[in-house]
């Protein structure tokens, strides 16, 4: 154990732990992902996620969530630590391990004018340009985890408005299996999970009849998870 303390002791290379963060929303019926434009060299101006060097004083979680709040302006959204990146010639730059984490956000509030500053944009998911370093990487394993997720939990709501209806849920979910689901067990699926209010509200933006609009319920949710129930939803 010594000898191995002073090696360690020895090394004068140093080496930097970043985050890197998979920003997700849905709009128009379409999911999406934040891609900003590289500020420093090298590779600067080439299509990128948005990251940041791990502070001293700070754990990985919280500097996940001061990158989403820098570039976005939201805090209190969902974050979950997605896997390390450490090839060593990963990062030109620097010999630099990454932790990536992603998000998902409300499109509807987030801070234009700060997305506007970093130069990012919204692109569809099948259509992202090609992302620098092993940013494409990234952006597959957290595309893989949001599947699995929101396949045995409810995250799909972190996407929706708070008032959303049937067929709108439906839609996220597709986008995320990226295939159809059948309606009706579909939505027979998600009203048996007992984890949504059904308001007096309507939706008549597609028909004249409208659908009734609903909202997630979080506290119900809470007391089903405890108890260890099920929440497959396709």
């Amino acid at each position: 154990m010594t000898e191995i303390t002073t090696d360690l002791y020895q090394v004068k290379e140093k080496m930097y732990v970043a985050t890197d963060c998979i920003i997700f929303g849905f709009h128009e019926g379409k999911l999406k992902l934040l891609v900003f434009k590289r500020k420093v060299e090298p590779l600067k101006g080439e299509s990128s996620l948005i990251g940041s060097f791990v502070r001293l004083d700070e754990d990985l979680d919280v500097a996940g969530r001061r990158v989403l709040k820098e570039a976005t302006g939201l805090e209190n959204v969902f974050m979950q630590q997605l896997k390390s990146y450490g090839k060593k010639d990963r990062d030109p730059g620097y010999r630099c391990i990454s932790i990536a984490q992603y998000a998902l956000i409300r499109i509807d509030e987030y801070d234009e004018k700060l997305v506007e500053e970093h130069g990012a944009h919204w692109y569809e998911i099948d259509q992202l340009p090609n992302l620098i370093l092993d940013h494409n990487e990234m952006v597959q394993d957290a595309m893989y985890q949001l599947k699995h997720n929101a396949r045995y939990k409810p995250i799909g709501f972190e996407l929706l408005p708070e008032k959303f209806t049937i067929p709108q849920l439906q839609i996220l979910y597709e986008a995320i299996y990226q295939r159809e689901l059948d309606a009706r067990n579909f939505r027979k699926k998600v009203l048996s999970l007992n984890v949504l209010k059904k308001l007096d509200e309507k939706d008549k933006t597609t028909s004249k009849r409208g659908a009734f609009l609903y909202k997630f319920d979080y506290e119900n949710y809470q007391k089903l998870l405890t108890s260890g129930y099920n929440f497959e939803i396709a």
